[in-house]
């Protein structure tokens, strides 16, 4: 009888230079997926397929994303697989834990919520340290308005309005648990927990909160967007450099705790 094993990886990596998180196969465009894949592949001696959370696009990064594969006849300790698949992985991609879960265990599936976080880098002058993972926005913004307006977004509604338009979905109604304007310095980090995301939801959302910081739109006016069901209504669709796949939180079967304590 063949034992399954079903290992979980939470993995971090600088998506500048991938064409999205997901696999496209034929072509030829580069995919953390692929990559992952293949350094599996050759750990394994075999084919190895990753499951992930979440299917981030072009240019977007992740601290937290989350993969599980078939680890039958996988032969490296528990302990030693981040060391041994990082030997292969470039360096903007890293596996920061692994552990084993249940059989029926599925990345995206199995998730209950996932947290995001789109930086925007708030100066006068442009950083070239953050060029890569912020949005330049040189004028002052109304961070007070912003928080109003994030609040508006918190709870279940229909974001069809937060859309990308033709994207086939069975329905656009989600649950957003938290929405949070926070600023350090320059940097302002707009954070979105939730149950589910709709394509480019985060990246409109936060198109729409710029607006309202950048005094183009009132904080009140949310609402009637929410309602209208209209692309056209909510703001623009920022660049996807500014964005971060933080977290993806599962049940107990998802969960594993390291020595400390702290779930993972």
């Amino acid at each position: 009888m063949v034992t399954v094993r079903n290992i979980k990886l939470i993995i971090a990596y600088d998506g500048t230079g991938y064409h999205g998180f997901q696999e496209q196969r034929g072509s030829g465009l580069k995919t953390v997926q692929e990559v992952l894949e293949k350094s599996l592949s050759r750990l394994a001696g075999r084919s190895v397929r990753v499951i992930g959370a979440g299917r981030t696009d072009a240019g977007v990064h992740a601290r937290g994303q989350v993969v599980n594969f078939d680890a039958a006849g996988w032969n490296i300790p528990l302990e030693r697989v981040a060391l041994a698949v990082n030997g292969l992985l470039p360096p903007d991609i890293a596996v920061l834990k692994a552990a084993e879960v249940e059989e029926g265990f599925h990345a995206r599936f199995s998730s209950t919520a996932k947290t995001y976080c789109y930086t925007l880098y708030n100066s006068r002058v442009p950083s070239p340290f953050y060029h890569r993972y912020s949005l330049f926005v040189p004028r002052p913004l109304d961070l007070a308005a912003m928080q109003a307006a994030a609040g508006q977004l918190v709870g279940e509604h229909d974001f069809a309005s937060f859309q990308a338009v033709g994207t086939p979905v069975k329905t656009t109604v989600r649950t957003l648990y938290n929405a949070e304007v926070g600023a350090e310095a320059d940097l302002v980090r707009l954070i979105f927990r939730g149950n589910g995301f709709l394509y480019n939801m985060v990246r409109i959302m936060a198109g729409t909160l710029l607006e309202v910081g950048l005094g183009k739109r009132p904080s009140g006016e949310i609402a009637a967007i929410l309602a209208a069901r209209d692309r056209t209504r909510a703001g623009p669709t920022v660049p996807p450099r500014g964005l971060c796949l933080e977290e993806v939180e599962y049940g107990r079967e998802g969960n594993r705790l390291d020595r400390a304590g702290r779930r993972y």
